[in-house]
């Protein structure tokens, strides 16, 4: 039972504890995670991971005017938990509660909300500059960035940056040697040597007393400790990369020492110019199954306690397959068949089920690290020497890589597979991860081709079709379990639609997973009221199967367009695009997706529900669309009117 969480609603609170009440606050926090994740799936290791780090800066800075950002913003829950949110956290990552990612609605402690990876330092200096140039100066800034988001390109950029500018930021590397999966790359390596001995620190404050010693005075002994400090770093190998861009670099420090980590902080704060703390850290620390298998605990399915002890754990099974279960399968399958298959991803082997691709076919897989951009230039690179690149990132990530999709794939023409999980509601991780804008992103560039499976059925041959197309092509799915229509198969084809039924009142024409929900409120109508519906799997966005689409335009009463994705330049866009220059009249066509708005987190049920993407909000748009064409419908649909 805590005792000491509740009583801290703002982090002024934690300056009247003691360093033994300090610790059990510590505790009482990595408590809290184990309780709520106990609840539901939520980050998890990482969060354990910096609890300390957390008391730490808020015992050192007032960030209700100092500033701090949390880049990528997953390890956020113990900073809600200082910072006033404890009565709330029970709510986290649930429909109208409190947002696992930072979230300035929720808090003013939340200053961005960050949910893509290595752009604190960016925000971070351009608050600073912000600050200094209204007269603030006196405000200071910090940025978290872990080890796994440092190769990201724009976090260089930054620094190069910040270093030119030499503004007084503080940047803290939180190192625990991980991303969401092990981190790759001679980054890495670098980190993990420094990571290898206290040397640095040891011989840094020995070269300071000896130097005390000897017959220099001033500037020269300053020179002279600074001589022997960076000889000692590019020794170590640990630190003259940041010196080299112009930060000033201290560590390696344990970050679960808590007074250690305070007294670091304290004499950092007020130094001049841009600062870099590296502080080394345990992801999943206090709980012996998140640190050993840190991976499986970045973000755990539901788990309950056994045994007597707190920290015991076991897993809720589940037997669901997902769509990313069917791709990977198919991906793996591909590999197997075809040398010349490649897949890459971007620090995402966990999410997108790579292990086995991976652990089999180690020459031929990936992993970039956090670097989207360079993964799909890499693919390119890799496709004109002849190879069949496979892409796998979500789809909110991709849009990292925009200009790359555009320049170095679609405009030379290169036969590279996108594979977007994650595309459509992710639920829970909310509007930082909705894979929404994808189809309006994608559809725009020549040569690209656009698919979406409508179920299980379409995975396998839409990944065996893009990999003998000659051309690039993106295949988007959902974080969904998988659903399967029962039906005769229809072979894939460039750009032609799967008609699943025709009908005579109207259309329902499905983009990707929403074609089972299509396909139930078709039978739902039919059984209701006679309405006699077609159902059409439109399987491409780009092309688009202008001859079925265009005669259901042109023949029946209406057609309603279905996509999990922005109505925004969506797939809906894309059939009155293609109606209007057929010259259709288009005012019988109907778009449903998702609005012109971020979409908050909740169960992808209930944000499904609240956008009329359901079954029964489908139902309930028919039943208004018979009744506005009432004089246009068969029979049927007239005698079970009256009736």
């Amino acid at each position: 039972m805590a005792t000491l969480l509740p009583r801290i609603q703002s982090p002024a609170d934690l300056h009247s504890l003691s360093d033994v009440q300090l610790e059990q606050l510590a505790q009482e926090i990595r408590d809290e995670l184990v309780r709520v994740l106990s609840l539901r799936p939520a980050h998890f290791a990482s969060n354990l991971g910096v609890v300390e780090l957390a008391i730490a800066l808020h015992l050192t800075f007032d960030f209700r005017r100092d500033r701090l950002i949390w880049d990528t913003g997953h390890q956020i829950y113990p900073h809600k938990l200082l910072t006033g949110r404890y009565s709330q956290f029970h709510t986290i990552r649930t429909k109208g509660g409190l947002m696992g990612y930072p979230n300035p609605t929720e808090s003013p402690y939340d200053l961005f909300m960050t949910g893509h990876a290595a752009c604190s330092i960016s925000c971070g200096l351009g608050l600073k500059v912000g600050d200094d140039l209204r007269g603030e100066a006196d405000r200071h800034c910090v940025v978290v960035i872990g080890d796994g988001a440092l190769p990201s390109g724009i976090a260089y950029e930054a620094m190069n940056n910040a270093g030119g500018l030499h503004k007084n930021l503080l940047v803290i590397l939180n190192d625990n040697q991980m991303s969401i999966c092990p981190r790759t790359g001679a980054l890495a390596a670098t980190l993990d040597r420094a990571r290898l001995t206290s040397l640095y620190q040891d011989a840094r404050d020995m070269a300071q007393a000896l130097v005390g010693r000897l017959p220099v005075f001033g500037n020269l002994a300053n020179q002279a400790v600074n001589h022997i400090r960076d000889g000692i770093k590019a020794l170590l190998n640990g630190g003259m990369l940041f010196e080299e861009l112009g930060l000033r670099y201290f560590g390696p420090i344990d970050g679960h020492d808590l007074p250690g980590l305070r007294r670091w902080l304290r004499s950092v704060k007020d130094q001049k110019g841009p600062i870099l703390l590296h502080v080394l850290t345990k992801k999943g620390a206090g709980v012996p199954q998140a640190c050993e298998d840190p991976v499986t605990f970045h973000t755990p399915p539901v788990f309950e306690k056994v045994g007597p002890q707190r920290t015991v754990l076991a897993f809720k099974k589940s037997s669901s397959r997902a769509y990313t279960d069917a791709v990977s399968a198919a991906i793996y399958s591909a590999m197997k068949a075809d040398s010349r298959v490649v897949a890459i991803t971007a620090a995402m082997c966990q999410g997108n089920k790579l292990e086995k691709v991976r652990n089999d076919f180690p020459d031929r897989f990936f992993d970039v690290g956090i670097c989207e951009s360079h993964a799909v230039a890499f693919a390119a690179g890799l496709a004109k020497s002849g190879l069949k690149p496979i892409v796998a990132i979500y789809s909110t990530f991709l849009q990292r890589a925009y200009d790359q999709i555009f320049q170095e794939v679609a405009l030379q023409d290169l036969p590279i597979v996108f594979c977007l999980d994650r595309a459509g509601l992710t639920g829970p991780d909310g509007p930082t991860h909705h894979g929404c804008f994808d189809i309006g992103y994608l559809r725009i560039f020549p040569n690209l081709v656009v698919m979406a499976p409508g179920d299980e059925a379409d995975i396998a041959p839409m990944l065996r079709f893009a990999l003998d197309h000659n051309h690039p092509t993106a295949l988007r799915y959902p974080k969904a379990n998988l659903e399967c229509i029962p039906r005769p198969f229809q072979e894939v084809e460039l750009g032609k639609a799967e008609v699943y039924c025709w009908g005579h009142d109207g259309a329902l024409i499905a983009l990707g997973n929403l074609f089972p929900t299509c396909v139930e409120a078709a039978r739902r109508m039919k059984q209701e009221a006679g309405l006699d519906l077609a159902v059409i799997n439109a399987r491409f966005v780009k092309p688009l199967d202008h001859d079925t689409i265009l005669r259901a335009v042109q023949e029946l009463p209406f057609v309603v367009t279905v996509e999990e994705g922005a109505l925004a330049g969506g797939f809906g866009s894309a059939v009155l695009e293609a109606a209007n220059e057929a010259g259709l009249d288009t005012s019988s066509i109907i778009r449903l997706g998702i609005p012109d708005r971020f979409i908050e987190h909740g169960e992808r049920h209930e944000l499904l529900r609240d956008l009329g993407l359901d079954v029964e909000g489908l139902c309930a748009r028919l039943r208004e669309l018979a009744e506005l064409h009432g004089d246009r419908l068969n029979r049927s649909w007239s005698a079970g009117r009256s009736a």
